[in-house]
C-alpha cells in the first residue's frame, strides 16, 4: 500500500468521530424545558424600564414637536416683521437727518459763530472719514463687537437686565445692553417720522421714541435686524454718529466737535474723542460747557476702555490723560446768551424757534465788547458790593447807528431763555428821563443858559392832596441855569419846566423817542415815574447823539439758509430818517449832558482823555439806579436794582452804575484815538460856535421865568 496516497479530502467523518466534535455556540444553547422559568422581579424591572422609556420618548417627541413648531411660528413671525420694516424702510440718505426742526446759528460781527439754537447739525460725516480715535472710542464705549454681531446681543441684554435688578432698578431701567444697531433703531424711532397732527408736541414724540418696555425693546430688536439686512455695518454706524444727541443743542458728532472744540470730528485727538464718546451716556450732564471737570473725568474712563481694548497703547493713553480735552475759546466764553435770545425774539418764529430749515443769522454782536461789559459787572460786584447781595445789573452797549454790540441781561452770564433785564424789565426811569423833559423845553425855545428858580413849592392836584416835591439832597439852589439844574439833577427845575411847557408835550416827545406807550400823566412825569426798558433808554440817548434823528436799536444784519448762503433770505431794511428833535436841540442836550460828567452827578463816569456825556438816574425809593451815556464811538447804559423792587441801599445812578459804565467803556476805548464829542457843535442858523453858551438869559427864558414865579407860589 506503500506509495499509495489516501485521498481524504472528500471523505465524510465517521459518526464516531462526529460524536467527539465541539459544538458551536449556537449549538450550545439550551433548549427550554418544561421546568425552566425567569425570576419574576427581573421581568417586572425590565417592564418598568421599558414603560418609562416609552413615556419619556412620548414627552420628548411632544416637546420637540412643540419647540420646532413654535420656533417655526416665531421665525416666520420675525421674518414677516423684519420684512415689513425692511420694505417700509427709507433710503440711507434720508435717515441721516430727519429733524422736524431746523437749527439757528448766530454769527458775530466778524462772521464767527457765537451761539446756537435748535438742533444743530452738520452733514458729511461717515464711518469712513470720522477720526479713527473717535470711531474707536464709540465702539469701545457702546459696542465693541459691533462688526461681528447680527444686530442684537442676547448676552448683552441679559447682562444688563441682571445688573439693573442687582442694583435695585427695574430690569429695563438703567443699563440697556443695546447694540449700536439697536440704538440706531431707537434714534430713527423705528422709522416713524414726527407728524404734528399726531402728537401734542415734538417733546412728546421724542419721549415715546425713548420708551423702555418689553414690547418696545422687542420691536427695536426686530427693527435692528431689518437694519442689518438693509444696510452695511458702516452705513448703520454712519446713521448713528449723525443722529445721536450730544448736548448743547448738537445732533451728531460733527456738530458736537464744532460746538465744543471748534474743529471737525474728522480730526479730533484721543482726549477729545474720549470726551465726545463720554457724552453718549448722559449728554446734558456730561456736556463740557456745563461742567468741564466732570466731562474730563468721564473722558478718562473712556480712555481706560480704549486702552484695555487695545485701541490705544499705554503710552498714548497716558498722554491723553495728561493732556485732557479743553473747550475752544468760543465755547469757553459762553457769551451772548441774552443777546442771542433777544435777536431770536426779534425775528419771525417760523425762521427761528419754529424753523424747519437750518438758518444762519449774521448779527451785530461784538465778543470783545461783550467780554468788557461782563467783566465790568463782575469786577464792580466783586469789589464794591456785598457778596451776599441779590441785586442785579444789566448793560447795553451799541454803536451810534443803533447796532447793539453787547448785552448783559443779568449777573448770570450763560444760559438760554433767561430773564433779560436789559430788554424785558420795565422799570421807573428816574432822572435818566430828564433829557426828554429838557429836550421838549429846548424845542420850545429855551436855551441852556436860561434861568429857573430852584425853590420849595407845592402843586395842588385836582381831586387829591397837594404835592410838595423835593430835591434828592433836600437843598435848594435858588436861581440856576438850565445846564446846572440838569447836571446836578435838580428835581424842582425839571418839574417847573414840565409844567410850564405842558406834561402832554413831554409825554408825547417821550413816545417819539420810543420810551413808553402809557406814560404817567401826573406832574411826577418829569421825575421819571413812567417805566421803560434799558434798551429803549439807550436807543433814546443814541437818537440825541445822532443829532436828533431817530435811532432804532437792532441786533441782526441778514438771515440766510445754511444750504444756500449765497442768497439772503432776509436783510435789515433801511428805515426812513425821522427827526425827533431839531439838530440844534440835540447839540445843546449833548453839551448839557457832558456837563453831567464834568461837574455834575456823573463825574465817576469820566475816563482817560475822552469826552463823554450822560445822565444819572435814581427812581423813587432808590429801587432803580441808572447811568446812560455816550462817547463819539459808543452809547452805553447800565441799570442796577432788585428783581422784587427792594430799595437799593446807598446806591444812586452816579455811583455803582457809573462805575460799571466807566469800567466797560474805558476798556473798549483803550485802543481807540480820542475824538472830541462837541467838535462839530455848530449853530445851524448862524454857523457860529455855541460850544459853551454864555451871556444873559434869552428873552423867552426871562418871560418863562416870570411865568414860573407867577404860577408857583413859594412856601
Amino acid at each position: 500500500m506503500a506509495g499509495i496516497k489516501k485521498n481524504n479530502k472528500n471523505r465524510k467523518s465517521l459518526i464516531a468521530e462526529n460524536r467527539f466534535k465541539k459544538h458551536s455556540k449556537k449549538s450550545q444553547k439550551k433548549l427550554p424545558t418544561k421546568n425552566s422559568s425567569k425570576p419574576i422581579g427581573r421581568s417586572a424591572t425590565k417592564f418598568l424600564i421599558q414603560f418609562i422609556q416609552r413615556i419619556s420618548r412620548f414627552f420628548l417627541q411632544l416637546i420637540w414637536g412643540f419647540i420646532w413648531r413654535s420656533s417655526l411660528i416665531v421665525i416666520t413671525g420675525i421674518s414677516l416683521a423684519v420684512s415689513y420694516y425692511y420694505l417700509d424702510m427709507k433710503e440711507f440718505d434720508s435717515l441721516l437727518d430727519e429733524r422736524s426742526r431746523g437749527s439757528v446759528t448766530l454769527e458775530n460781527n466778524t462772521g464767527e459763530v457765537f451761539a446756537w439754537r435748535g438742533d444743530n447739525f452738520s452733514k458729511n460725516l461717515t464711518a469712513n472719514n470720522i477720526s479713527t480715535h473717535l470711531k474707536n472710542a464709540v465702539l469701545a464705549t457702546e459696542d465693541r463687537k459691533f462688526y461681528t454681531h447680527f444686530g442684537i446681543s442676547p448676552r448683552g441684554i441679559a447682562s444688563a437686565v441682571y445688573i439693573n435688578v442687582k442694583e435695585g432698578r427695574g430690569p429695563l431701567s438703567g443699563h440697556g445692553g443695546s447694540t449700536i444697531t439697536q440704538q440706531t433703531a431707537k434714534l430713527v424711532c423705528l422709522g416713524k417720522p414726527f407728524r404734528q397732527s399726531e402728537w401734542k408736541s415734538e417733546k412728546a414724540y421724542e419721549a415715546s421714541c425713548r420708551t423702555s418696555t418689553v414690547w418696545r425693546k422687542l420691536k427695536e430688536a426686530i427693527y435692528a435686524l431689518s437694519l442689518e439686512f438693509k444696510f452695511s455695518k458702516d452705513e448703520i454706524l454712519t446713521i448713528y454718529i449723525n443722529r445721536v444727541f450730544l448736548g448743547a443743542g448738537t445732533r451728531g458728532f460733527e456738530a458736537a466737535a464744532q460746538r465744543y472744540f471748534a474743529k471737525s470730528a474728522k480730526i479730533v485727538n484721543p482726549s477729545e474723542a474720549a470726551m465726545l464718546a463720554g457724552l453718549l451716556k448722559a449728554p446734558t450732564r456730561y456736556a463740557p460747557t456745563n461742567n468741564l471737570k466732570r466731562s474730563q473725568e468721564r473722558a478718562n474712563l473712556i480712555i481706560g476702555l480704549m486702552e484695555r481694548q487695545k485701541y490705544l497703547s499705554t503710552t498714548e493713553a497716558k498722554f491723553a490723560r495728561d493732556n485732557p480735552a479743553i473747550l475752544s475759546k468760543l465755547a469757553q466764553a459762553r457769551a451772548g446768551g441774552y443777546f442771542a435770545d433777544w435777536v431770536m425774539a426779534s425775528l419771525p418764529k417760523y425762521l427761528t424757534y419754529q424753523t424747519t430749515e437750518d438758518v444762519v443769522i449774521t448779527t451785530t454782536f461784538d465778543p470783545i465788547i461783550q467780554k468788557a461789559a461782563e467783566e465790568a459787572v463782575r469786577k464792580v460786584f466783586k469789589n464794591q458790593v456785598n457778596q451776599h447781595s441779590n441785586s442785579q445789573a444789566a448793560v447795553v452797549i451799541m454803536s451810534p447807528n443803533g447796532a447793539v454790540r453787547a448785552m448783559v441781561g443779568g449777573r448770570e452770564v450763560s444760559g438760554v431763555g433767561l430773564f433779560n433785564r436789559a430788554t424785558q424789565a420795565l422799570r421807573q426811569t428816574g432822572s435818566s428821563f430828564k433829557p426828554i423833559v429838557y429836550a421838549a423845553a429846548l424845542e420850545m425855545g429855551f436855551s441852556p443858559n436860561d434861568l429857573v428858580k430852584d425853590e420849595q413849592f407845592t402843586i395842588k392836584l385836582p381831586g387829591s392832596d397837594s404835592w410838595t416835591p423835593k430835591n434828592y439832597s433836600n437843598v435848594f439852589s435858588g436861581e440856576v441855569t438850565l445846564t446846572r439844574a440838569f447836571s446836578e439833577s435838580l428835581n424842582i427845575p425839571a418839574i417847573k419846566i414840565s409844567e410850564a411847557i405842558g406834561r402832554a408835550n413831554v409825554s408825547e416827545l417821550g413816545k417819539k423817542f420810543g420810551l413808553f406807550s402809557d406814560p404817567n400823566k401826573g406832574p411826577a412825569i418829569a421825575l421819571g415815574t413812567s417805566e421803560a426798558t434799558l434798551l429803549d433808554l439807550v436807543g433814546a440817548y443814541a437818537t440825541i447823539l445822532n443829532q436828533g434823528t431817530k435811532i432804532e436799536p437792532f441786533g441782526w444784519e441778514k438771515l440766510q439758509l445754511k444750504k444756500n448762503k449765497n442768497e439772503i433770505l432776509m436783510g435789515k431794511s433801511e428805515r426812513a430818517a425821522i427827526e425827533i428833535v431839531d439838530p440844534e436841540t440835540a447839540q445843546n442836550l449833548i453839551f448839557m449832558m457832558s456837563e453831567v460828567t464834568k461837574n455834575g452827578t456823573g463825574k465817576r463816569a469820566q475816563f482817560s482823555d475822552w469826552e463823554v456825556a450822560g445822565k444819572t438816574g435814581t427812581s423813587q425809593s432808590a429801587r432803580d439806579a441808572w447811568f446812560i451815556g455816550f462817547s463819539k464811538h459808543y452809547v452805553a447804559g447800565v441799570w442796577m436794582g432788585y428783581d422784587d423792587n427792594t430799595p437799593l441801599k446807598g446806591v444812586t445812578g452816579g455811583g455803582l452804575p457809573a462805575d460799571i459804565w466807566r469800567t466797560a467803556m474805558e476798556e473798549i476805548h483803550s485802543k481807540l484815538t480820542p475824538i472830541p464829542l462837541l467838535a462839530d457843535r455848530q449853530n445851524r442858523s448862524s454857523g457860529k460856535s455855541i460850544a459853551t453858551p454864555v451871556g444873559e438869559p434869552s428873552s423867552l427864558g426871562a418871560i418863562l421865568g416870570k411865568f414860573f414865579n407867577n404860577l408857583f407860589k413859594s412856601n
